[in-house]
């Protein structure tokens, strides 16, 4: 069985406040896009009862054993002793650049599993299943844009922004030799931001896409840009080609511009 997992992008990402347990709440609208794919392939194993797993494409900085797509066969063995599997995963999504890649590959993992081995999970216990291995990727098994809270864990469908890849082209890219660890992000946010009032993201997110740019804005930029001047100036290289809309996604390095598709 194989799969074509995709990233996704951040429409705006409000960092509201910080949890008891360390973690911080969110605001954010998850959008996927298509055209930037991994390709992933599940076999039944032959080396039972151990599961295997060979990753090709762009180079990981964990070993295999320790991918997230490992972890979701580990926790539905634990729940459903399901069998031993090959997992082949060829990376295209760059890792630590806020496109959600890992998890896409975890979430689709699930899905696959729940297919192959018949385990009859609905969609709202794969959500609960795949919170457990990572923030966002409950957001990935329905694949579909969402108004995300909580740690990016509770979801929200939003049906007025279904058609935005059909009228505009979404451009991604990374300056070259740029990472930004979610540490580091986090470490340079503005408290005074934490229960600032903002524009609400499901409703400016209806306003057309050229009015998003004064509006819609991601808190992890104030924090990111002074240190990595070049993922700043990647955002004004994205309006100076056209973009209606450019932004940073999640906590950086990718930054993403929405262009109109000329007819």
């Amino acid at each position: 069985m194989i799969s074509f997992p995709n990233c996704k992008i951040n429409l705006g990402l409000h960092v509201v406040g910080k949890r008891a347990d360390g973690y911080h709440d969110l605001e954010t609208i998850f959008l996927p896009v298509s055209d930037l794919r991994d390709e992933l392939e599940i076999l039944p194993s032959t080396h039972y009862p151990l599961p295997t797993m060979s990753q090709d494409g762009i180079a990981l900085d964990n070993a295999p054993e320790d991918n997230l797509c490992m972890n979701a066969w580990k926790l539905l063995h634990e729940e459903f002793n399901i069998p031993a599997v090959s997992i082949r995963l060829k990376k295209n999504i760059p890792f630590g650049a806020g496109l959600g890649g890992g998890s896409s590959d975890a979430a689709f993992t699930l899905k696959m599993l729940n297919e192959m081995f018949s385990l009859e999970l609905s969609t709202a216990e794969l959500e609960q299943r795949a919170a457990k291995l990572g923030a966002d990727c409950a957001f990935f098994i329905q694949n579909r844009p969402a108004f995300a809270t909580g740690i990016g864990d509770q979801l929200e469908s939003l049906h007025e922004i279904s058609i935005l890849n059909s009228q505009f082209s979404i451009q991604i890219e990374i300056p070259e030799g740029e990472h930004v660890s979610t540490k580091e992000a986090y470490a340079g946010l503005n408290h005074d931001l934490f229960g600032a009032t903002r524009p609400n993201l499901r409703e400016t997110i209806k306003k057309p896409v050229e009015e998003w740019r004064n509006l819609i804005v991601n808190d992890f930029e104030a924090s990111v840009f002074p240190a990595h001047p070049a993922i700043a100036e990647l955002k004004e290289e994205m309006y100076r080609r056209g973009a209606l809309y450019a932004s940073m996604t999640g906590s950086g390095a990718a930054v993403f511009g929405i262009f109109q598709i000329e007819k």
